[in-house]
């Protein structure tokens, strides 16, 4: 073992200006820049500030990353609520970064005490640390209140030669092999592996199969026609606007598509009407109405009541029996669509929560709709970047997505093209075609290569007649479901503690002692 394995690559001050421009970096590689290379690079500079850090210094260097990173990627948040939100959401998140950097720090310390193998360190060590990087990935999608995956390493791919694999080992395994990669290659370096060049083999073996492995296939099964319309109405928040105008927007936008033949669906998207049909007797004619015209079923989405409690709801309309089947929103956007503990929130910030006057539930009912010439699988809006409600709709037998959103309140931000390529990943992922249809855009049809075949010009009202390919079979990813996140997560965290297990009994067999904080920062 080399004899500074254990030592800093860079003094504290060098690794938190090398981690702030790591964060900078990595956003560069999501939408919009789209700069996919990117986000390798900012994976190099977060891991190369941790190695040799104490506990104290990796969790510095890590919030730092963390901050320089979602400070930029979620600043739409900023745009109607101004910074609180914006500044609570990015420091939540980054406490999460900062915490996984402690265990990635602990990796980088405890694996060359166990072992002076070369081939551990660059065959193991990466592998360590990309699965303690999916850990708080996963962390940060799960908690708090059923958390927030945005930002995920994989979400940076999806137009890039890489994306395919998603169909395989899902958005978490992209990500898995992405830092395997980048940390393999530092580890190479690290070891000197110029003199060694076969230690270079698995991790370029394993970025040639991930660049070069097709996506996993499905079966095609026939085309269905879908009209989607996006009515660029007055449906943000803090929209002025009467009731029905948002419905209205929406009725204009359909009227140039009423002569078109052959439609098999009507699609709007999220938050189209805003008059629930099902409590109007006049929105309802207004939809039986449009879907005799088109000989067609409608799929909308309004807010719903029922028992007291409030939906955001899709519903699935057929002229002259109202609403079929519906589907409430799964995972309603805390702070945005409810406020958890009110209570406390509204202590300390009741200007804040009091905008928010109603909570939505979450929904329970399945995410399909059998529109009769097919199955469609659904996700409202925010919905879209939880993966298992996009595994449950194929494994209810979904041929293809529609995906409704509403982008009203983050007109001319980053957000609108952001959700939009966690789509086009979710195409790739199920092998399906997606119908993205949005308020105000982007709205998109993308087809089960990620290929976008159809769309609409964004801030403009518009409708797409599309012929969409559907699709049967599930992928692996889909398959798998959460068994490979899982696998990554337990498997590094077991790891991880017994490599400190091992570490620390070695080192008082001779005769030091080793803490997660120790080492002088520089």
């Amino acid at each position: 073992m080399p004899e500074n394995a254990e030592r800093p690559l860079l003094p504290l001050w060098g690794a938190v200006l090398a981690a702030a421009a790591g964060g900078f970096v990595y956003d560069l590689g999501f939408p919009g820049a789209s700069v996919w290379p990117l986000a390798f690079v900012g994976i190099a500079l977060a891991l190369v500030s941790l190695i040799g850090r104490s506990a104290w210094g990796a969790a510095l260097v890590g919030l730092v990353f963390g901050l320089s990173f979602y400070l930029l990627q979620v600043s739409w948040t900023s745009l109607y609520l101004g910074p609180v939100p914006w500044i609570a959401l990015s420091v939540l998140e980054s406490l999460f970064v900062a915490a996984g950097g402690v265990l990635i720090a602990l990796a980088y310390r405890w694996l060359p005490r166990v072992t002076r193998s070369r081939w551990v360190r660059v065959l193991a060590l990466p592998l360590l640390v990309a699965g303690l990087w999916c850990a708080r990935e996963a962390a940060t999608g799960s908690i708090p209140y059923g958390g927030f995956p945005w930002g995920r390493a994989a979400l940076s791919q999806s137009e890039s030669p890489l994306a395919d694999v998603v169909s395989w080992v899902g958005s978490t395994g992209l990500g898995f092999v992405m830092v395997t990669v980048v940390a393999g290659i530092i580890e190479w370096v690290r070891t000197a592996g110029w003199r060694h060049p076969v230690t270079a083999a698995p991790t370029i073996a394993l970025l040639a199969v991930a660049m070069l492995v097709p996506a996993a296939p499905t079966t095609p099964a026939g085309e269905i026609r879908v009209a989607s319309v996006q009515g660029n109405g007055p449906a943000g928040y803090f929209d002025e606007r009467e009731p029905g105008d948002v419905l209205e927007s929406q009725l204009a936008a359909t009227e140039p598509i009423l002569d078109e033949t052959g439609i098999d669906v009507l699609l709007w998207p999220e938050g189209g009407s805003d008059i629930d049909p099902t409590r109007s007797e006049s929105v309802a004619r207004i939809f039986d109405s449009l879907g005799e015209t088109l000989d067609a079923p409608i799929v909308l989405n309004t807010v719903t009541t029922r028992d007291e409690l409030y939906f955001n709801s899709s519903l699935l309309w057929r002229a002259g029996e109202g609403a079929v089947d519906s589907f409430d929103k799964r995972n309603p956007v805390p702070f945005g669509e409810y406020i958890p503990d009110r209570w406390f929130f509204d202590a300390i910030a009741g200007d804040l929560t009091g905008l928010i006057q109603r909570g939505y539930t979450p929904g329970t009912n399945a995410p399909v709709f059998d529109l009769g010439s097919a199955v469609t699988g659904l996700a409202i809006c925010f919905d879209v970047i939880y993966d298992e409600v996009m595994w449950e709709g194929a494994r209810d037998g979904a041929q293809l997505y529609m995906l409704q959103t509403n982008n009203a309140d983050f007109r001319g931000t980053d957000e609108n093209e952001q959700q939009l390529a966690i789509a086009r990943l979710r195409a790739i992922e199920t092998g399906r075609s997606v119908v993205n249809i949005s308020t105000v855009g982007t709205s998109q049809v993308i087809d089960p290569t990620g290929r976008t075949i159809d769309s609409l010009p964004a801030y403009e009202p518009g409708a797409m007649v599309t012929d969409v390919e559907l699709r049967d079979g599930l992928t692996p990813a889909v398959l798998l479901g959460g068994a490979v996140p899982l696998v990554i997560v337990v498997g590094a965290l077991l790891a991880l503690i017994g490599l400190g297990v091992v570490a620390r009994r070695r080192a008082r067999a001779g005769g030091r002692t080793t803490d997660a904080s120790d080492g002088a920062e520089r």
